[in-house]
């Protein structure tokens, strides 16, 4: 399924029009991305909030479960636990795509100019996350969308630095654009994420390198197309596992 900018638009002008413009940034009890993707991936406001086996879906369809999930995977074992009994889940994790920093000051309240990060969000930040949850990984029932979005990101001028940025607290995040979408359906969509460029076989750098990561990421990763059988290791070069791409 592409990109409805149209809905997604809709989804935006619901939660940041009406409420945002009227109350003012950070007022409302659900941050704004989640609330903006709830309202995007379902319209319906009835499959929102479904209590289901002592814990609460964000969207229940019917027949599915649909968890937008802006933290740390780690909160989610149990929900998993039960839901995957029952239902399909499709976790979606937004990413920031490009993103514009503005730094609140607690005591006045005044935002500072927006700054465009030099970082530039990618699909393989997910994996992170999806360490945490490994054991589901191989469960048919799971599927993830990775939903790369443009947002404005408050930050509180509250941190232990001198300049009170580092160690500071967001404060909330703004979608402005849904960039891309990135849907894990079955086992073989992993095969998405491997770089049409590299060697074969590969290490842990030359992935890196090919998918424009930082080393450490590409360990997760790798680790975890391991573990799902997209890629396998066949040997080593000095310290370095060597590895090729499965055939799926």
């Amino acid at each position: 399924m592409g990109i409805d900018e149209r809905r997604f638009e809709a989804a935006r002008e619901k939660i940041i029009g009406r409420d945002r413009e009227r109350q003012g940034i950070g007022t409302l009890s659900e941050k704004t991305v989640h609330a903006v993707l709830k309202n995007y991936y379902a319209p319906d406001t009835d499959m929102h909030e479904i209590p289901i086996e002592n814990f609460v879906a964000d969207i229940f369809t019917g027949t599915e479960i649909i968890e937008i999930q802006t933290r740390s995977f780690n909160v989610m074992r149990r929900k998993l636990e039960t839901f995957l009994q029952f239902y399909p889940v499709t976790i979606v994790y937004p990413i920031p795509h490009e993103k514009w920093l503005s730094w609140i000051d607690e005591e006045s309240g005044e935002a500072s100019r927006k700054r465009k990060s030099p970082k530039r969000g990618n699909p393989y930040q997910a994996f992170t996350e999806l360490y945490k949850i490994r054991p589901f990984l191989k469960n048919e029932n799971l599927k993830f969308r990775f939903a790369l979005i443009d947002m404005e990101e408050y930050r509180l001028l509250n941190g232990w630095s001198r300049d009170k940025k580092k160690g500071s607290e967001r404060y909330d995040r703004i979608p402005t654009r849904f960039a891309e979408e990135v849907c894990i359906e079955r086992r073989e969509d992993y095969m998405q994420l491997i770089p049409f460029d590299l060697p074969e076989p590969f290490t842990t750098k030359d992935f890196g390198k090919s998918a424009k990561i930082p080393a450490k990421l590409a360990g997760t990763v790798l680790l975890i197309l391991n573990d799902l059988k997209i890629v396998e290791r066949v040997g080593k070069q000095g310290n370095s596992y060597l590895y090729r791409v499965c055939e799926v």
